[in-house]
């Protein structure tokens, strides 16, 4: 018997729960987002349906101890479909006093805190805000079931062979706190064990600690005298389609549509980045796969990212740029420019909280007004969102076909929260895509650089050097067929025209749009876009179990929006829109369609819990 499977013991009867939600919080060097990724791949491998939701402080060096530092992870895993991260929290773990002070509103009434003591010293509790400490003050954490702990003593008490100095010894206090939990839910170690002698191979010493405190919490579980209530749970394993799952995060599927999108159309991939949070991971996810042919290539600024991401597409490759709302409009020039010329163009937004600088580490779907209307003069172009973690790898892959097919830009909307947030992703097989190779233009017969297809009106895409097809493109008008420049007034207002029936004409190339739940007529409907999907599918759902005649309709397609999108609203006498925004989607709607939208916002830089959202619902229904 292996030494992990001696450790682990036969468990006693657990109760059986269909589903929980665990947060563990701390200062930003505890090592949170790691200890939650590990659980994570622990639930996934117990058959669990998850979504998380890691959450990182704005400050990049906050003094340790203090509430802008703090990071959390946390997690909703069950034996049913899981569609958001979870609204209260059944089990928060945190490591220092900041950590609790900002997490705490969280925990649903009767939900276990577990706190490390050890860390509540006078010092941290001063930095948090606190006067006294709320686990010794007997009446802060009355509604809780408070678990007090001195993981940092006994974190250094299980290390202490390994000759480790205190600083580095407790660095392992976050595999501690996860052996606790897992002892809690019944979960085996083996493959935190595996990971860890992987990851420290050419540390063995930091690799045997880590397992060390990560079995040290563990067997504190199973040994000191806890209350019962807190290690009796067990979650079976949910019921999901057959085949090969991985976890993805909303920018790792974003990455592999964006690959297998350029792969379907037999063109290049050419990304030109510029950092920013968050939309930096996705400049990290296409460096690694070279081995593709993708091309990588980070600017010295926003605008620099735009300008090579077009000179890339005039090339033949299909230019990609990535940014969040400040980047974005930093962009905005370039990107009328790539109107202006009908190149194709990939724009990837992970929105953030703004404005300016904002909340650059929060979630905010604040960009629809800046993605539809954001540039100088008329300048349409198509939008599109991604509405989970796993919806980003169709999402990408068709912002790549409206791209090449119509020879425009098209912007890609995410969020900081999908693009952090993961889930199980069952991997298609590639074949039962269908191809859309893209056309160059290589005979030179009757050839003018803006003719037009009859069916899209898109211009052809020529190579640079290809044979009798030289021409030249730029900011100002060009005339309609010839591309020579053209200032002639009939001539701007035909191409102005040209464009903007281009893009509306894509409305006949996408599907109609369906009703997610409910029926053309109901009461009423909730219409989202985004990362509002699963609370409000969620929120639908349980109210239609109680009666409720509300349907859901959720839109990919931002603009243009479906053709049946307005016949569709027009059935139903009540129409609210929920946006971690101010109002954009619902002016859209109003505008568009003369209905009676009416906004549900929130801009708290947290995603819609589902019971706000059925309390939001169940209101206007009453009205």
């Amino acid at each position: 018997m292996s030494q992990v499977a001696a450790l682990e013991r036969s468990e006693e009867k657990r109760d059986e729960v269909e589903s929980a939600v665990v947060r563990f919080a701390g200062d930003s060097g505890d090592g949170m987002q790691l200890t939650g990724t590990q659980f994570t791949l622990t639930a996934a491998l117990a058959g669990n349906d998850l979504a998380t939701f890691p959450d990182f402080p704005a400050e990049i060096r906050a003094p340790a101890g203090t509430t802008f530092g703090v990071s959390a992870f946390q997690i909703n895993f069950g034996a049913r479909r899981i569609m958001t991260s979870g609204d209260d929290l059944d089990v928060l773990v945190v490591m220092n006093p900041a950590a609790l002070i900002t997490n705490l509103s969280d925990v649903k009434p009767g939900g276990i805190v577990i706190a490390d003591v050890g860390a509540f010293t006078a010092r941290n509790l001063t930095k948090a805000g606190y006067e006294n400490s709320p686990l010794e003050n007997g009446n802060s954490l009355d509604k809780y079931r408070v678990i007090k702990i001195d993981m940092s003593r006994l974190t250094v008490e299980s290390v202490k062979e390994f000759g480790l100095s205190n600083k580095e010894a407790l660095r392992s206090k976050n595999m501690w706190a996860l052996g606790l939990v897992y002892w809690m839910y019944g979960r085996p170690r083996a493959a935190s064990v595996d990971w860890l002698n992987a990851k420290f191979s050419k540390q063995p010493e930091i690799a045997a600690a880590n397992i060390a405190a990560l079995n040290a919490g563990h067997a504190f579980g199973e040994t000191a005298e806890m209350p019962a209530e807190i290690g009796g749970y067990s979650i079976p394993p949910a019921k999901i389609d057959p085949g090969i799952y991985r976890t993805v995060t909303g920018t790792e599927s974003i990455a592999l549509g964006l690959l297998a999108g350029t792969q379907l159309a037999k063109v290049g991939l050419t990304f030109c980045s510029y950092p920013i949070t968050p939309a930096s991971a996705l400049l990290h996810q296409l460096a690694a796969m070279k081995e593709f042919g993708v091309i990588t290539f980070q600017a010295e600024d926003e605008i620099a990212a735009a300008g090579a991401a077009i000179g890339a597409s005039y090339a033949g490759s299909l230019g990609i740029t990535s940014s969040s709302g400040p980047g974005i409009a930093l962009k905005m020039e370039a990107i009328g420019l790539a109107i202006a010329t009908e190149l194709p163009l990939v724009i990837v937004n992970s929105q953030r909280a703004g404005p300016s600088t904002g909340l650059p580490t929060k979630t905010e779907q604040s960009d629809l007004y800046q993605a539809v209307y954001g540039r100088n003069a008329d300048a349409p172009m198509p939008v599109i969102s991604v509405s989970s973690s796993t919806d980003g790898f169709e999402v990408a892959i068709e912002a790549v076909r409206l791209a090449t097919k119509f020879m425009t830009p098209v912007m890609l909307l995410t969020d900081g929260y999908l693009a952090n947030a993961s889930e199980p992703w069952l991997i298609p097989n590639i074949g039962d895509y269908d191809p859309f190779e893209v056309n160059f233009r290589t005979d030179p017969k009757d050839f003018q650089p803006f003719s037009r297809d009859e069916g899209t009106l898109s211009r052809p895409w020529v190579k640079p050097g290809t044979p009798e097809l030289a021409h030249r493109i730029g900011g100002i008008e060009r005339a309609d067929g010839s591309g020579h420049i053209s200032y002639a007034p009939e001539n701007h207002q035909k191409m102005t025209n040209l464009r903007a029936a281009k893009i509306d004409g894509i409305a006949d190339d996408i599907p109609e749009q369906e009703i997610e739940q409910g029926k053309a007529g109901d009461d009423l409907v909730v219409i989202g876009w985004g990362s509002t999907y699963g609370p409000i599918s969620r929120a639908v759902s349980n109210l239609r179990i109680e009666g409720f005649d509300v349907a859901h309709i959720h839109l990919r397609y931002i603009w243009p929006l479906p053709r049946n999108l307005g016949e569709l609203l027009k059935s139903f006498d009540k129409i609210m829109v929920p946006e971690m925004n101010n109002g954009q989607l619902v002016t859209l709607l109003r505008a568009q369609y003369l209905v009676p939208a009416e906004g549900f916002n929130k801009v708290n830089g947290k995603p819609f819990l589902i019971n706000e959202l059925e309390e939001a619902i169940r209101g206007r229904m009453e009205q």
